[in-house]
């Protein structure tokens, strides 16, 4: 072989590789717990501070009207895993969808389903068969162990929805992560685990998904990060010290992941997203400008940061108010890594991709959708007494939003554009718009077989719900 032919073909060896290495990108994925829409710098917060994902936001696409598939964490796991809405899964709540006095519930609320059936096969079986390294790293929430869902390295993952023990601070005993000394902090030594697997797999397409405990309660936080912010002239809406330290050091474990992806120079094909389960926590943050909280059908309990970069694909500084949801990442991740999907299963949401290509693009779709039928006792809710919320479900239509109230029939309609807050109620004043969300929300809960409470709760008080709406319900 001359070296004029084996310069081609060692050119052609090379293409080939980077062509291969360019068809399965790398993912990472930070799935934060309960993290506020307004929680972050780059969403405005003025008290809490995330330069990382700050920058993380500057250099990638940034989605204004991401949503949770629920207002709570294992749902919405759920959702996200499976690709499929809340009906499809059974999984609507935490553990007992009775939450709350039993004397102040009108209905009896739907069955509720703790764990994700292993027949349903998640984004991470898909991309195991394409030869994937797969660690699921943090809070699982939908059984026992991830690794029966396709993930090859699970760490800390079980059925609990917070931390367990001591809690964020060792000692400590998770699966693979065990801490018996005092003194370290849970999201320092999940992000530790992290940088740990990008090193081992740095030669292979894998995925990593990142899914702190953090900011779920207890609100436990470095002492000396705390002290930083107790020093701090506190936020008009924010002033929680203990909240921003926890921030602040789910800000250091994005810093620390994308700094190893630099360093071993995968940056430029690695794919990475910022998402949130569900909404703020009302008694650690506030969600304003938005209603509610986690917990809530409202905009303050679902919609979510969400940030996306793909190295020349997004445009960096760019963002995109097309509606999303998650449901919406199972295509998008099989689409990003051209993976096959499994015949003959079905998803609920669209691949985004388009959109990370385009940010004015549209995914021309009917609608979003949730699914509540359970009751979640929590600080509060307008409508549901002590209830942070009662059976309901929520439709978006473009600007349009609609919530139904399962207990009394009541329909709220909205118009995000104009009213971000959901603070008037144009529900009497658009009796079309109304009708057409109502339609179109009723056929979609046919159409996947959503259970609608419709039995009376045999031990309902009516007495005893108005003495509770004067009582400050206990802690949950």
């Amino acid at each position: 072989m001359n070296k004029t032919i084996l310069v081609l073909h060692i050119c052609s060896l090379l293409s080939v590789g980077a062509a291969s290495a360019a068809e399965k990108p790398n993912i990472v994925f930070f799935f934060i717990d309960d993290l506020g829409w307004a929680d972050l710098s780059y969403q405005g917060s003025e008290f809490y501070e995330s330069p990382n994902i700050d920058g993380l936001a500057e250099s990638g696409m940034v989605f204004t009207d991401a949503y949770a598939c629920a207002p709570n964490c294992a749902p919405s796991r759920a959702c996200l895993l499976s690709g499929r809405y809340t009906p499809r899964h059974g999984i609507y709540t935490v553990g007992d969808p009775k939450r709350g006095n039993h004397q102040s519930r009108k209905l009896e609320p739907a069955e509720n389903r703790t764990v994700l059936d292993d027949a349903f096969v998640t984004w991470a079986e898909v991309l195991d068969k394409n030869g994937y390294a797969l660690a699921s790293m943090g809070k699982w929430h939908l059984g026992s162990d991830p690794t029966t869902q396709g993930f090859d390295v699970n760490i800390a993952g079980r059925e609990w929805g917070s931390p367990s023990g001591g809690g964020y601070h060792s000692p400590y005993k998770y699966p693979n992560l065990v801490q018996q000394e005092k003194g370290e902090y849970l999201t320092d030594r999940l992000t530790d685990e992290a940088v740990s697997f990008i090193d081992d797999n740095k030669d292979q397409p894998f995925f990593l998904y990142l899914t702190h405990y953090a900011v779920h309660t207890p609100i436990q936080a470095k002492e000396e990060v705390t002290a930083k912010y107790q020093a701090k002239e506190p936020g008009e809406h924010q002033r929680n010290a203990r909240y921003a330290a926890m921030i602040e050091s789910v800000d250091d474990s994005v810093g620390r992941v994308l700094a190893k992806v630099e360093e071993l120079g995968l940056t430029d094909n690695t794919v990475v997203v910022f998402f949130s389960d569900n909404g703020g926590h009302m008694g650690a943050t506030s969600n304003h400008p938005l209603r509610g909280a986690k917990g809530m059908l409202y905009e303050g309990g679902i919609r979510e940061p969400f940030i996306v970069r793909w190295p020349g694909v997004t445009k960096a500084g760019s963002r995109c108010s097309e509606p999303v949801i998650g449901v919406d990442l199972y295509p998008t991740f099989t689409e990003i890594t051209n993976s096959r999907m499994t015949e003959g299963y079905e998803l609920d949401g669209l691949s985004i991709v388009p959109l990370l290509k385009d940010a004015s693009a549209s995914l021309s779709r009917d609608a979003l959708y949730w699914h509540f039928p359970c009751y979640l006792q929590g600080t509060g809710d307008p409508h549901g007494g002590p209830f942070r919320t009662t059976p309901a479900g929520a439709i978006r239509m473009g600007d349009w939003k609609l919530i139904e109230w399962f207990e009394s029939g009541r329909l709220e309609l909205y118009n995000l554009t104009e009213d971000l807050g959901e603070g008037n109620n144009l529900s009497d004043s658009h009796p079309e718009k109304r009708t057409e969300l109502h339609t179109l929300m009723k056929q979609w809960r046919a159409d996947t077989e959503a259970p609608v409470p419709t039995t009376p709760n045999p031990q309902y008080n009516r007495r005893g719900q108005k003495q509770q709406k004067g009582r400050r319900p206990r802690k949950q």
